[in-house]
């Protein structure tokens, strides 16, 4: 047994691979806080609201071809390296992009950024659900939100600053200074374990045991819930490899396509709560409620950043606690009546309005309880989002796939994620210029849309190990039922080989052992060679019985997942 190490402590490993999902926090807010500033309007000659809008979009191009390209990357190299690469990538992009003297080399730093973006929005995640135990792993996950929510604030008050510099570093430095995080992470990753299931997956298991146990038991093999997770994980690839395809066709064939739709769905939802476009765009919508002036303006949208962060805590803290699904539905319910009201009182109280921006044109002049109301109901939005939909929507698509084409899947959940990003980064300036507040009531629909769709379509996963999502999603339950079905079958695997286990050490006297007292390998004669593991379908041949993990086997005539869709 080794000596506690800061390596093995799985909230220090997944919390710092989460600079990876700062990185995109500072892209947003390095946008968001210099597009309205004077300097920036001078120096790249008043850009149109189309062409901010491609500027800002570049970046979601980017992360789009970023996220497919983590992939066969995340298998192939692994996840640790990947996040590496990432780092590599975001400093070359944050050097172009501070050198920019024109608009067409910024957008080239901007969308190499967004490949790092990502490769790491995508990585990140998978790294972090495969290291974490079932119990906290939404927690874990959900750091990944709270570092861009960290990322935005840092890089919000870094602006902030520099915007009273008279001159072009005004925005240049907070470009610049975005290599920091990608310097630390590039060096930090260095160091870390490689994920288990990862390893594992390309047969390396002894090592894949040895970074389990040190991640579960201080490095002690023996340790019941150490060898009753490798049983599990060993269950899962040998499981995977009979199905033998591992290729972009089989995400589109069953038993896979129900999980991936509701993966790409859930990405795609999160662009559509327009949350990120109120985060790009956070100076023009302020512009709409009546605050004018850089610094009020600044001033205004601080407060917005920083309820982004906090709010973000108490999802940390209880999402094992609460599930999935009521989270979700409760954060798209509220995030629609906040919208609603914002559109309903700009359309009420506005008026069409010319400003120094070509894209605001309608406004809330001069009736201050108005405006007040429209900052307070943004305020109750980011809130809203920052506690729900923020950190869920990057721990369940990172959770329900199985290990074979968990890195691929994930790609592309992320990669719809990046898809309307880009569409809305792009469409918002044109929209708030012509269709004004209606823009609002477009988002409050999507939101009551989403809602349906997640009661209907999404089952609970709190509480289950990686490895049991194939049971979960092939089961008759509807999501709607799923937070009543049974716990987790390793708690069970576990106290089986705790009992097993004292039952060997009664009975050591009365036997000679040539093999390693301090070394219980899950294979040696001690362990009961299956302690229930996976429960796992493979698709049916008709008339015949479905061969599970283990030597067991389904009747013919069970539903595949396809069935469920």
């Amino acid at each position: 047994m080794k000596n506690y190490s800061i390596l093995s402590n799985v909230y220090f490993l997944g919390g710092f691979a989460t600079i990876g999902g700062m990185l995109f926090g500072f892209d947003i807010s390095s946008m968001s806080g210099v597009v309205g500033t004077q300097r920036y309007q001078d120096y790249f000659n008043h850009p149109k609201s189309s062409l901010q809008g491609g500027i800002v979009a570049s970046m979601a191009a980017g992360s789009f071809c970023g996220a497919l390209l983590a992939g066969p990357l995340g298998d192939m190299i692994s996840r640790k390296r990947t996040i590496m690469l990432a780092a590599a990538i975001w400093i070359v992009g944050s050097i172009i992009q501070c050198a920019s003297v024109n608009v067409g080399m910024l957008i080239v730093g901007r969308i190499i950024n967004g490949v790092a973006v990502g490769l790491a929005s995508m990585m990140v995640p998978i790294y972090q659900a495969e290291i974490a135990p079932k119990n906290i792993r939404g927690r874990i996950v959900s750091l990944q939100q709270w570092a861009i929510t960290w990322g935005i604030l840092i890089q919000f008050f870094i602006q902030y600053g520099c915007s009273f510099i008279e001159s072009n570093a005004a925005f240049r430095i907070p470009w610049g200074i975005q290599v920091v995080p990608g310097v630390i992470l590039l060096v930090g990753i260095i160091f870390f374990p490689y994920s288990p299931r990862w390893l594992a997956d390309k047969g390396r298991w002894d090592e894949a045991l040895e970074v389990l146990a040190n991640l579960r038991a201080r490095g002690n093999k023996n340790d019941p819930a150490v060898q009753a997770e490798y049983k599990e994980i060993e269950d899962a690839v040998n499981f995977d490899r009979t199905l033998a395809a591992r290729s972009y066709m089989e995400l589109f064939r069953r038993p896979a396509l129900r999980r991936v739709f509701l993966g790409m769905s859930l990405q795609s939802w999160s662009q559509l709560t327009g949350m990120n476009v109120a985060m790009y765009y956070i100076v023009f919508i302020f512009q709409g409620a009546g605050i004018t002036g850089q610094k009020a303006n600044l001033q205004a949208s601080s407060i917005q950043y920083v309820l982004n962060v906090v709010m973000t805590i108490p999802a940390i803290l209880f999402i094992d606690r609460w599930g999935r699904r009521p989270v979700l539905i409760a954060g798209s319910t509220f995030m629609a009546l906040w919208l609603f009201l914002i559109g309903g009182l700009m359309g009420r109280f506005g008026s069409p309005a010319k400003l120094e921006n070509a894209t605001t044109t309608w406004a809330i002049q001069g009736n201050d309880p108005a405006s007040h109301a429209v900052i307070a109901c943004s305020y109750l939005f980011v809130c809203s989002f920052a506690i729900s939909w923020g950190p869920v929507s990057w721990t369940y698509p990172a959770e329900i796939y199985p290990m074979r084409i968990r890195s691929k899947a994930v790609s592309l959940s992320t990669a719809s994620n990046w898809a309307f990003n880009f569409a809305l980064a792009y469409a918002v300036p044109p929209l708030l210029e012509s269709i004004q507040y209606r823009t609002y009531f477009i988002f409050a629909a999507f939101c009551v849309a989403m809602t349906i769709h997640i009661f209907f379509m999404f089952p609970e996963t709190k509480g289950r190990t990686l490895e049991e999502m194939d049971e979960l999603f092939n089961s008759d339950v509807p999501a709607w039922k799923t937070h009543s079905q049974p716990a987790s079958h390793l708690d069970r695997d576990i106290e089986e080989l705790k009992l097993n286990q004292d039952q060997a050490a009664h009975h050591a006297d009365n036997r000679s052992s040539d093999s390693d007292p301090d070394h219980i390998h899950p294979h040696d004669s001690t362990v009961p060679p299956q302690v229930g593991g996976t429960r796992q379908k493979m698709e049916e041949v008709p008339g015949e019985k479905t061969e599970l993990p283990g030597g067991r086997t389904e009747p013919p005539g069970e539903k595949t997942e396809l069935e469920h869709l």
